[in-house]
This record gives C-alpha cells, structure tokens and sequence, in this order.
C-alpha cells in the first residue's frame, strides 16, 4: 500500500510510553489462539477479566509521541490507514446527509483501561463502543505474520478497517439493536447475531479497500493480503488450530469462507448497503 507522505490521522493516542507489557499466563501459542478466537476485532474486554483476572491499570489521556515514518514507521502507517477511514466514511455519510463521527484510535503496550473494561495484548485489535475508541497493540501485527500466518501492511490495514466498521455500526445503530435482540434469544442464536455483526464488519472493511483501490494507492498483492488475513482468522480455522476440533454453535466471527465472501462482496460492490448480513438468505 503506497502510504508515505499521506495524510496522518490526528485521532491517535499514543499510551506506549505509559504502559507495561504483562507476561502471558501459561499456555503458550494454544492460550494465545483461545484468546485470539475469542477476542479477534471487537468483543468486550470485561468478559476475557473474569478469566485472566486484574490487569495492569493504565491513566486516560492523551499521550503525543514521535509518529514519523523514520522512527516509528508502523505507528505511522497505522494513523495513515486511519486517516484514509475518515475521508471515505465522511464522504459516504455526507451522501446520507450525516456526519461523521470519528473515532479515537489508541496505541498500547501490554495492557490499558478503556470504557469496556482492561485491554490486553492478547485480545488483538478491539473496538469499544462507549467510548468510540480502537484499541492495538501494535505488536499484534508480528502475531498476524507469524502465528496467523496473515503477513503484508494492507492485512494490517484491513484489521483497523474492520475495527472501523464496528464504529459504522455503533453509529448507525446496528451494534445496539443486536445486543438488544440477543438478550432474548439462546446462547446458539445470540452467536449467530454476533457472526452476522463481524461479517458485516469484513464487508465494510471491503468497501473501503474499494475506495483505496480508486485512489490508485494499492499496489500489487494488496488485495489478497487483505483476503488471507480474512481467511485466517475465520472462526474454524481458529478453532481447529487452539482446540483441535470445530464447534460451529460457538461460533462469533464466521468461518474463513464467510469472512473471504463479505470482504470481497463489499470490495466489488463499492457499496455500504450490500453489506446487510442481518436480512441476507445466506451468510
């Protein structure tokens, strides 16, 4: 992805310098993938406290370090990648005669307080709705490369798309009416909502990559960095890789076939509204 020299995002909060990194407990790359199937873009962080117990408390507030692309050249491309967010979702919204609410995105390390509870590494990338904030580490990425075996900046790029549909979908209302619908439904039931949430999240990361596609700022292999690290985190996939065996009632995030179909649907349709999983007859 062709990023230098862009425009940077001035929505980045930089915690790293505050932070510590907290050793993982026992388990190994096994713990790590249980938590990454359970916790990959976007599921409340209180849930995942109540098994690893009290983290490390992080102070709110702003934080401005060096984002140069010399000395911090990932931090960097992350606030372009942002950036490139915002000028598409306020063009998109603008059409609909809104406005965009943009979102905060956090750096840490190791571990930090938000809204929905303590953030910790091994729950990658997440997004919390109350306080409309993404949160990374970015040391995930090295994960992404080397235990998820998604490598290349545009699967970097989709990861924070995907973050920034889950804020689409809190503005808009949808995230709400989900979690409304699933109080009164059974656990199997109230997953399948949770799947249709991050599907629609995937496709809306590809409807932006279309746009980044129009601006002639992708470059070759882009795109399929994008759909392995689609395919990579599919709900099967993980769970045959941390447990050995596949679960589909326990599913939340959808299969690696699922999460490959809505990112391209999204990317070939340039369009938010083909991204309703919520009415489709299939998913």
């Amino acid at each position: 992805m062709r990023w230098r020299n862009r425009r940077a995002s001035q929505n980045v909060e930089d915690r790293r310098t505050r932070s510590q990194r907290k050793p993982l407990a026992k388990g190994g790359i096994v713990g790590v993938l249980i938590l990454l199937a359970a916790w990959y873009f976007g599921i409340d962080p209180n849930l995942i406290n109540q098994v690893a117990g009290p983290l490390l408390d992080v102070p709110s507030g702003n934080t401005h370090s060096d984002l140069s692309p010399d000395s911090d050249p990932l931090a960097q491309f992350t606030s372009v990648v942002l950036a490139d967010t915002e000028t598409f979702w306020q063009r998109a919204f603008a059409e609909q005669q809104q406005e965009y609410q943009e979102p905060t995105l956090v750096l840490y390390r190791g571990a930090t307080q938000t809204h929905c509870g303590t953030g910790q590494a091994a729950m990658g990338p997440f997004y919390c709705p109350a306080d409309q904030t993404i949160y990374i580490d970015l040391s995930f990425y090295e994960d992404l490369r080397q235990q998820l075996g998604a490598p290349g900046d545009f699967a970097q790029a989709y990861v924070i798309a995907h973050e920034v549909g889950h804020h689409i979908q809190t503005l808009t209302g949808i995230s709400q009416a989900m979690h409304q619908r699933q109080q009164r439904m059974s656990e199997a039931a109230a997953n399948q909502e949770s799947v249709k949430l991050e599907l629609q999240a995937d496709c809306l990361a590809g409807v932006w990559a279309s746009y980044i596609d129009q601006q002639q700022w992708l470059e070759s292999g882009d795109i399929e960095e994008a759909m392995q690290a689609a395919e990579a985190i599919g709900d099967d996939r993980l769970q045959m890789q941390s447990q050995g065996r596949i679960v589909p009632d326990s599913f939340t995030h959808g299969t690696s076939a699922q999460r490959l179909r809505w990112f391209q649907l999204g990317f070939t349709t340039h369009d938010p509204s083909a991204c309703d999983t919520f009415n489709a007859s299939e998913l």
